[in-house]
């Protein structure tokens, strides 16, 4: 377990508990997404990605917990920039009543943290343009990187994790897992 405060050194408004998902935090898991979005889909997506091996990561699902109770939750799993390995940074959520208190940027911080360790190197999100940035997120476009479906530009970005820049990231369209349908 990790404990996660700002890289500032200052403490998130709650110094977070982080660890890696563990059998039997699936409904706690189901739970946070279903109860983060309007409907159960992401929920749904996480359960279909744990049972892809091309796509789970062990030691890439994480929760943020407020004590012992989960509350945040962020996954990377396998994707492709062209041909060249990377992951999805999909679902992040966080029940609502813990939403603007920092799980979630600790359970991201937490998961990028593990796949730099575990020696990936690129990571995409299809998020919220000004959230993401915090974290180095850049946006795609600038880099050659698109999808193959219509999304706003300022939406996909990506992350180098061996570099403050992102210059190296690989050019071409993201090819996401299957359960993501896309």
């Amino acid at each position: 377990m990790l404990k996660i405060t700002e890289e500032s050194g200052e403490p998130l408004a709650s110094a977070w508990t982080v660890r890696a998902e563990q059998p039997g935090d699936e409904a706690d898991i189901h739970g946070i997404n279903a109860a983060a979005f309007p409907t159960e889909e992401e929920a749904d997506l996480v359960n279909a990605l744990r049972k892809d091996p091309e796509a789970w990561i062990p030691g890439l699902s994480m929760l943020s917990c407020d004590g012992d109770r989960p509350v945040g939750y962020a996954l990377l799993t396998r994707c492709y920039v062209g041909e060249t390995p990377a992951l999805a940074l999909a679902p992040c959520a966080v029940l609502p009543e813990y939403q603007f208190t920092g799980a979630g940027s600790a359970a991201i911080t937490a998961v990028l943290n593990a796949a730099r360790a575990q020696g990936e190197k690129y990571v995409v999100v299809l998020g919220h343009h000004e959230y993401y940035p915090r974290f180095g997120f850049k946006r795609a476009a600038t880099f050659g990187v698109g999808l193959s479906i219509d999304v706003p530009e300022e939406s996909l970005m990506v992350l180098n994790l061996e570099e403050d820049s992102v210059a190296t990231f690989p050019a071409g369209t993201v090819r996401y897992a299957a359960p993501f349908g896309i």
